[in-house]
């Protein structure tokens, strides 16, 4: 073990979360499967193997700082990109049953590459677009936990994300910058999805201090029949 899977042990242990050595294993090798085959296809801009742990890694598992995933069976990351939070979230608490969707094929092939090489079980990666996919009856109102990292403001991602959950779930939106005005600007498209705003954490990352919220958003009723708007008019049109 070198020094930054050490320091990144003691990060999450602090935290209360505990990984084998399968598991810190599985997280190395998608390190390197990212790495490789972010020079084929662009993944990400962060490729220094401390920089992944911390602001891929780490931050993909502060979800569970927030939510308990305990008390979640089936999980949906929407437009995942390289896999973050879904892939790690998923080594660290193998019992969730995850399913990623993100509109770009390649994308999809590198996850099921990662899922393949890691051997993760009850992973089903679907290529398409969130609005397409949350229409067909096997994934509409069905999952305890829907959840996307820096995707889009908070009013489209509303529409992307909680036709998804169960009523009774939550959508978890992760953000970079301070999100009080897209919580603000996103109040119309809540209360048209049957979304009620829980609560909204902000921290810091470590080691390099940058800014970081989870927005916890209830899901209290079942999605009217008119959401989500065909594909492509969430973004134009936001519900605002």
């Amino acid at each position: 073990m070198d020094s930054v899977q050490s320091d990144f042990i003691s990060l999450i242990q602090t935290k209360g979360i505990e990984l084998s050595d399968k598991q810190l294993e599985q997280l190395d090798i998608y390190f390197q499967e990212l790495v490789s085959w972010n020079e084929k296809m662009n993944l990400t801009g962060i490729t220094e193997r401390d920089q992944v742990y911390v602001k891929h890694f780490y931050d993909s598992l502060t979800l569970a700082f927030y939510k308990g995933m305990d008390t979640v069976d089936r999980m949906i990351d929407v437009g995942s990109g390289a896999g973050f939070p879904g892939i790690p979230l998923k080594i660290a608490f193998p019992h969730l049953k995850l399913t990623i969707v993100d509109s770009l094929n390649k994308r999809i092939s590198f996850l099921q590459h990662v899922v393949n090489t890691i051997d993760l079980k009850d992973v089903q990666l679907i290529h398409g677009r969130a609005e397409d996919i949350a229409r067909l009856p096997e994934h509409r109102d069905s999952y305890d936990l829907a959840t996307a990292r820096a995707v889009a403001r908070l009013a489209v991602l509303n529409e992307f994300c909680l036709p998804f959950v169960k009523p009774g779930g939550v959508f978890a939106a992760m953000k970079g910058n301070d999100p009080n005005e897209e919580i603000k600007e996103a109040a119309y498209s809540m209360k048209e999805l049957k979304g009620s705003l829980v609560e909204s954490h902000n921290f810091n990352l470590p080691v390099e201090n940058s800014e970081r919220h989870i927005i916890v958003i209830k899901k209290i009723a079942a999605t009217p029949k008119k959401y989500p708007r065909k594909a492509g008019t969430p973004l134009k049109t936001p519900l605002i």
